[in-house]
């Protein structure tokens, strides 16, 4: 298979601003570069001087503002490459601003002056459609973003504050706090009912969370811990099951992590399950954070609402109000609190909805801390290549969740490079007639995989399949 010294500090009297690199500093990761150049929509030398010539200025602009004392009026940056500009009320600094290898900005008001304009407006109400302010050094104002000018001007009067000194623009903004989805926190549905969330996860672009189906049925809507806005359930299977899917509103973001109360917030990394007789600890709103034993793996279980099968017994303790909540295993998902006996004072039983299935069956993909890793590089050469994540025990179907059809005999070949520690497995099929039946297989315990096979016309696809461990993958793949 085809696989293809700390920042320097600088007196600012050696501050010099080049096109180029001038100075050795750290080399930023690449990763780094990539983002900045992606993002802003530069060449990769522009993004390599940007980040370069920053890393001097930011080093240096303490030193220049007390240089300059009450005659600073603010430093930024100009053009692709972060040219360092210094402001002064004195074009008396020029000489020296330029020595120090910046561009000066001769400006009216002192960025002490236009900090005094600001806290004045702090102290002053603002109306619904003034969205924010603050100091601008480039525009040697204080810039007010709102949607109604007029009203805007209204209180920067009522303020007090020179009006001379401030600068208005038209915003459509509409700032709101965002709040992170995290396992085992509370929620509250439309219904009545509190329950727990189980782990973020995404269908496509989509956020949302994992919990309990019989917490609410399809259309049910939710408000979060602190009773905002969150979202509406999409998927749900109780009995038979017990899983379900909240896809949130934009008001929610996921770090991927579990709210361990007691043990601290915890990094989500997987979802590879833990056999019996393993640790295993619960998150949940009402119980908070409890962990004991797996007892049995599959287990059918006869609540009086209906039997639930396919459920993991356990020896932690839960009582109501932790239904959906979190169950975890070091940093691997396992699943979503169900249902049981007994309560956390005397101790009890719960068992566990698997989180694999509805991943697989819902088209989920789990969050992590750190998000999702990109797909590995590797299977160049092929002629198609397809992406993608998979959770423990989930599959894949490529190309693009479908099939192909070869015309003519000849050559499939296939090429997986899963996520080290992994055991991804690939699998070609073929149509006959009735069912799919598989042809050739790369299923040994490693994360990469290869299949050469020579069959007859018909149709084909690859099942690509998480026996354990989760992440990104890469299949490339050569037809007839």
């Amino acid at each position: 298979m085809l696989r293809t010294p700390a920042l320097i500090a600088i007196a600012i009297g050696a501050l010099v601003m080049t096109a180029t690199p001038a100075v050795a500093t750290a080399k930023p990761p690449s990763g780094v570069v990539d983002a900045v150049q992606r993002d802003l929509g530069i060449t990769k030398e522009q993004a390599l001087n940007r980040l370069a010539n920053e890393a001097r200025g930011n080093a240096a602009a303490p030193g220049l503002s007390k240089r300059l004392g009450d005659r600073y009026a603010g430093i930024w940056y100009e053009g692709a490459e972060s040219a360092l500009v210094v402001a002064s009320v004195d074009a008396a600094d020029t000489a020296e601003i330029t020595r120090a290898g910046a561009r000066a900005a001769i400006v009216p008001r002192s960025f002490a002056q236009l900090s005094a304009v600001k806290e004045g407006l702090d102290r002053t109400a603002p109306p619904g459609t003034v969205h924010s302010w603050a100091v601008s050094p480039r525009d040697n104002s204080v810039v007010v973003l709102t949607s109604d000018e007029q009203a805007a001007r209204s209180w920067v009067a009522a303020s007090g504050m020179d009006a001379a000194a401030v600068k208005f623009e038209q915003s459509a903004e509409r700032p709101r706090l965002f709040y992170d989805i995290r396992g085992g926190d509370a929620y509250y549905t439309s219904e009545g009912y509190r329950c727990s969330v189980g782990f973020a996860a995404r269908r496509g672009t989509q956020l949302g969370f994992t919990t309990a189906g019989h917490c609410g049925s399809n259309g049910v809507t939710t408000t979060g811990f602190n009773r905002v806005a969150q979202g509406t359930f999409q998927i749900s299977s109780f009995p038979g099951n017990d899983y379900a899917w909240v896809a949130t509103n934009s008001n929610w973001t996921a770090p991927g992590v579990v709210n361990g109360y007691s043990a601290g917030i915890l990094p989500v990394r997987g979802s590879a399950v833990t056999q019996p007789q393993g640790s295993i600890c619960r998150s949940g709103s009402t119980t908070q954070w409890h962990c004991g034993t797996v007892t049995a793996l599959n287990s059918t279980v006869n609540y009086p609402e209906g039997t639930v099968s396919g459920l993991t017994r356990t020896t932690v303790c839960a009582e109501g109000g932790d239904s959906g909540g979190s169950f975890i295993s070091g940093d691997q998902a396992q699943g979503m609190t169900s249902g049981g006996s007994g309560n956390c004072s005397v101790g009890g039983t719960t068992y566990f909805q698997p989180i694999g299935e509805i991943l697989s069956t819902g088209g989920l993909t789990l969050v992590t801390a750190g998000g999702t890793d990109p797909p590995p590089p590797g299977c160049q050469g092929y002629e198609e290549t397809y992406s993608g994540s998979l959770s423990s025990n989930q599959s894949a179907y490529q190309p693009n969740g479908s099939y192909y059809q070869a015309t003519v005999s000849g050559t499939h070949a296939a090429c997986l490079d899963g996520p080290s520690g992994v055991d991804f497995d690939v699998y070609l099929q073929k149509w006959n007639g009735s069912t799919w039946s598989v042809v050739a297989r790369g299923d040994s315990p490693n994360p990469d995989e290869t299949i050469s096979y020579s069959g007859t016309s018909g149709y084909y696809r690859y099942r690509v399949h998480a026996y354990s461990g989760s992440g990104s993958y890469t299949l490339g793949l050569n037809r007839p």
